[in-house]
């Protein structure tokens, strides 16, 4: 048996939110006020949107778009396509699509994976190709074209994708305990570094290190067969057949959404101009204890806001960090390496239960989940 093939708008409802203008002059604290849905409201990690932490006037519905529990959200701008779920009504901005089902024909669960899939991401992605800011055309949209399986079999692939998505979040909530356990640790031997109660030296940066940018690469310079990964501002991007540091390092991202992001290489590595690496210690220092450090110490809030958020060595060398004895620092390094280790084997698992996801996601829209087939 064949699944057919038919067009978004006709299991679908599809709208784009609107702003009263200007929004401030509608945002009340009123009982009887309208839920003012925002990006701000939902999280890369939640399927469902239940409350918001604004509202808004009755009046300013006039200018703006009603949801209501079940439908589909998409931000439809930079990062569209991120499919959410309502559990809660209210109204939407531009930057939404509201997408309101045929209950009679729509399985909620295999369509939040099938929005969320690379299939129609890269359909999305074509309709806004060539636009100078890539927002999803709602007339476009709606001529998308998917497969719908009949309902049974929507709920059967939904059921398998739910119970590989759990584990892949099982995995991933391994690993922010881990990150807590270690932020923890750290904040029990040294205390709050803003605070500075236990009264460590406080030196500037670049009193202790000097920072430079890596040295950049093309996506062509890149092999998937070369052996030394390549790390940019938001970790390994790819490999290559040469490397430019025996050691590991400690890096930096520069710039974009991952300035300010840390990482340690490892070793026998490359490091592109997206990322800033330590190029001179001027102090002894541990590199698991400064990496922590930096990391609770929020770096992209030093960024300049031009185009894009950009950190520099001139904006972090004069940042004022405690300094405490290299021998406590070194005791720290020692007794996070057990989390470390933890937490390489949770990011190893969640590497393997995101592979199977995403092979039964591909599966499951051609029809071999089970045993009927796409159109």
């Amino acid at each position: 048996m064949s699944w057919q093939s038919v067009k978004l708008e006709e299991v679908f409802d599809i709208a784009r939110g609107g702003s009263p203008r200007p929004i401030a002059d509608f945002i009340t604290d009123e009982p009887d006020g309208l839920n003012w849905i925002s990006i701000k409201d939902a999280s890369n990690s939640d399927k469902y949107i239940t409350k918001t932490k604004l509202k808004i006037r009755k009046e300013g519905l006039n200018k703006s778009r009603f949801v209501k529990e079940g439908d589909f959200l998409l931000t439809n701008s930079m990062s569209f396509g991120r499919p959410y779920i309502m559990k809660t009504t209210g109204c939407i901005h531009d930057g939404w699509l509201v997408l309101s089902g045929d209950k009679e024909r729509i399985n909620q669960d295999y369509f939040y994976h099938l929005f969320g899939s690379s299939l129609l991401h890269q359909l999305f992605s074509r309709l806004a190709a060539g636009a100078v800011v890539k927002n999803l055309n709602i007339d476009l949209v709606k001529g998308v074209e998917i497969p719908l399986p009949p309902l049974a079999e929507q709920q059967k692939i939904a059921a398998i994708l739910d119970a590989a998505d759990s584990l892949r979040q099982q995995d991933q909530q391994l690993i922010d305990h881990y990150t807590t356990l270690s932020q923890s640790l750290f904040l029990e031997m040294f205390g709050d570094p803003v605070t500075n109660l236990k009264g460590w030296k406080i030196k500037p940066l670049g009193d202790i290190f000097r920072l430079s940018s890596g040295k950049g690469l093309t996506a062509k310079d890149m092999d998937k067969n070369g052996r030394y990964p390549v790390y940019g501002g938001n970790g390994i991007n790819g490999y290559h057949s040469e490397y430019i540091f025996k050691e590991p390092q400690l890096i930096i991202g520069r710039v974009g959404v991952y300035c300010g992001v840390i990482h340690i290489t490892e070793p026998y590595s490359w490091v592109t101009d997206n990322a800033m690496y330590v190029k001179n210690k001027l102090k002894e220092f541990n590199m698991q204890f400064m990496a922590q450090l930096l990391e609770l110490s929020n770096l992209n809030q030093y960024a300049g806001q031009a185009a894009q958020p950009l950190v520099s060595g001139s904006r972090i060398h004069p940042l004022e960090m405690i300094y405490p004895p290299i021998e406590l620092q070194n005791k720290f390094a020692e007794r996070i390496q057990a989390i470390e280790a933890q937490k390489q084997q949770a990011q190893a698992s969640l590497e393997k239960s995101n592979a199977l996801f995403n092979s039964l996601l591909q599966r499951a829209f051609n029809g071999e989940l089970t045993g009927s087939k796409a159109a």
